[in-house]
């Protein structure tokens, strides 16, 4: 049987879960996902899991931080002026905006707390720090 290897296009289900059960992402209600192993397209955790899988084989894995997301950064956590915030701009507990770095690049910011003087911006992936658990069934394999 042929296994999954280094530069294959690969082919899973998946549902992940965090580690109290609560489900944050599946594919099982829509399409596969494809992926090509080594491509940098997926957490380092799930491709390992995939790696050497046939086709039709099926996983759990538990994925630590250092292999998924991270660790949570407590200086990726801002707490900025409303001043500093477009007047009309609704602002949401949870709402992800995107923002621009001094060097002009976009990072992707969480809502987290809000005040009348101050919003705080979270620049931790939504993951970050969780052990995710993740239930993979390998569909195909490509060369």
């Amino acid at each position: 049987m042929k296994k999954a290897e280094h530069g294959h296009t690969v082919t899973v289900h998946y549902t992940g879960t965090l580690q109290d059960g609560s489900e944050f992402d599946s594919s099982r209600d829509r399409d596969p996902f494809t992926f090509t192993i080594g491509a940098g397209q997926v957490i380092r955790g799930f491709e390992q899991c995939v790696l050497g899988m046939c086709e039709g084989e099926a996983h759990t894995v538990t994925i630590p931080p250092a292999d998924a997301y991270g660790e949570r950064v407590a200086e990726l956590v801002m707490e900025v002026d409303r001043q500093q915030v477009p007047s009309d701009l609704v602002l949401e507990l949870g709402q992800m905006l995107e923002v621009g770095q001094p060097d002009g690049q976009p990072v992707q910011v969480t809502v987290v707390a809000l005040s009348d003087e101050t919003v705080t911006l979270d620049a931790n992936p939504p993951l970050a720090g969780e052990e995710l658990v993740f239930a993979i069934e390998c569909v195909s394999i490509l060369d």
